[in-house]
This record gives C-alpha cells, sequence and structure tokens, in this order.
C-alpha cells in the first residue's frame, strides 16, 4: 500500500476535494443529525433530467450525493437499480456523460459528489486519467463496489493524489481483518468513511431494516477503533424511519433504489419536485 502524505496530494485553490466529505458529517454532527446521502443513476431518466433532480435532491438538504456510473453487469445491484443502469445505457450513458453531469450539479451546489461504479470501465479508461477528470468536474470521492479493500493500491494511490477519497463496502460476511484494513486505507486518505452494507445481497427498498443491523455496526466500531472515522449504512433504506433508526448508532445513511422508484413513478409528472420533497421527508428525522 503507497503510504500517502498531505504533501503527495494535489491541492488547488479550492482545497483538498475528499475534505468536502468530511465537512458533511461534521456540520451534520453539529446539528444533531445524520448525513444524508442519496443515490441517482447517472442518466436515468436522460442526462439532462439526472442534473435537475440531482441539484433537488441537493436543495432537499442531501449532505452528500453518489452518483452511479451505469454498468452492463452490476453485480451489487438489485432490479431497480439494473434497470435504471440499463436505460442509461440506452440512452448512451458513458464515464464522459458522467463526468459532465458532475461538472454540471457541482457548478450549483456544495454537495460533496461520490462517483458510484464497477472497477472494469473505471481501469479501462485509465485510473490516473479518471482520478483527475473526476477532480476536474467537482468530484470528491469514488465507490467501486466490486474492489476489495486488498486490491486496491493502483486505484487508491491514483485517488489520493487527486485529493479523492476511496470509500469501501464492509458487509456483513467480512471478517474483522478485512474491516480493520478497509478503515486503515481510509483514515490513511484526505477524507472518507466506511460505507456499511446493511444485509448480504444486492441493493433494493425493504419494510424493515435487518434485525441485526444494530449489532454489525457496534462490531465494526469496534473493528476500527484505532480509526475514528464516520459510518454510513446503505442498502435497503428507504422511510425516514429507518433514516430516524440508523442514524442514531450511526453518523449516515444512504438511500438508492426508492428513489429510483420515485423517480420512475413521477416520470410524467416532476420527477425532481417529488426527489426534493422525499429528500427533505428524510431530513426532518
Amino acid at each position: 500500500m503507497e503510504t500517502i502524505t498531505s504533501s503527495s496530494i494535489e491541492q488547488d485553490g479550492h482545497g483538498v476535494p475528499a475534505q468536502k466529505i468530511t465537512r458533511a458529517f461534521e456540520r451534520a454532527h453539529a446539528e444533531g443529525r445524520g448525513v444524508l446521502i442519496p443515490y441517482f443513476m447517472c442518466g436515468y431518466p436522460s442526462a439532462k433530467a439526472s442534473v435537475e433532480i440531482i441539484l433537488a435532491a441537493a436543495e432537499g438538504g442531501a449532505d452528500i450525493i453518489e452518483l452511479g456510473m451505469p454498468f452492463s453487469d452490476p453485480l451489487a445491484d438489485g432490479a431497480t437499480i439494473q434497470h435504471a443502469g440499463h436505460i442509461a445505457l440506452e440512452n448512451g450513458m458513458s464515464i464522459r456523460g458522467c463526468m459532465e453531469i458532475a461538472r454540471q450539479v457541482s457548478a450549483r451546489t456544495d454537495a460533496a459528489l461520490l462517483m458510484m461504479g464497477y472497477y472494469n470501465p473505471v481501469l479501462s479508461y485509465g485510473l490516473e486519467r479518471f482520478c483527475a477528470t473526476a477532480r476536474a468536474n467537482g468530484v470528491s470521492g469514488l465507490i467501486i463496489p466490486d474492489l476489495p479493500a486488498e486490491e486496491a493500491d493502483l486505484l487508491q494511490a491514483a485517488a489520493y493524489r487527486h485529493g479523492l477519497a476511496l470509500i469501501f463496502l464492509v458487509p456483513p460476511t467480512a471478517p474483522d481483518e478485512r474491516i480493520t484494513m478497509a478503515a486503515q486505507r481510509t483514515a490513511a486518505g484526505p477524507g472518507g468513511f466506511i460505507y456499511c452494507v446493511s444485509l448480504s445481497g444486492v441493493t433494493g427498498s425493504r419494510q424493515e431494516l435487518p434485525p441485526q443491523l444494530q449489532s454489525f455496526i457496534e462490531r465494526i466500531r469496534n473493528a476500527t477503533r484505532q480509526y475514528p472515522l464516520p459510518l454510513a449504512v446503505g442498502f435497503g433504506l428507504s422511510t425516514p424511519e429507518h433514516i430516524a433508526s440508523v442514524t442514531s448508532y450511526a453518523e449516515g445513511a444512504v438511500v438508492g433504489s426508492a428513489l429510483v422508484k420515485l423517480i420512475d413513478q413521477n416520470q410524467a409528472g416532476d420527477p425532481a419536485a417529488a426527489v426534493k420533497t422525499y429528500i427533505q421527508s428524510l431530513r426532518k428525522h
């Protein structure tokens, strides 16, 4: 694992991009609430609509926003997000298109942006080029669901050089040593958090939270005690009650599939307005 120091991170007049993530957690903590992290598929239902919907989420109170990059073989995605990704790909969405959406959004909101997608397209694009382009377009960090921490050296080095966080997913099946490694790598970077996957399996909104979720979060706390990073919970969250419950013992909550369904249901009307109202309802808890 390459050692990253503050002097090896490229800085510009806007500071280190990943620090936006840290500031979002600090701000929410000061306000006595959890960080709200919605997920949107770039290019769904269209590139133009994506920008309007993502900006509406920021106006509704989203602290950090995940921008999904569509991929033809999305292993961690449930049917809802797979459907959105399929439509986005049919619409011609590419990494370049995702970066353009990030550029347009970052010009109009201060919410931290995370690019979320699978490793193969990023590798094909070129790791250094991808990280440089992400930074140039207002991105603060990366989430690559199919890249385990022990295989992340090359992308981690490129991301950290450009001041980007690299966020690792930790599922309930992860042994403690793997959780500790993810925390160690995150703590070595310029900012970030641990993404706690609430259940084994794929994404998708559910009625009930897993009964063992709180004990899983406690296990992550214990395994990462020497690296006091924020924890955010994702997969299966959809209601204000879910957000209230999760943020009583974790610092952040991720909502994805429920938003894709909401956009789908409101395509004939005003999906951006529906998203803003929904985000506001989640922020009240």
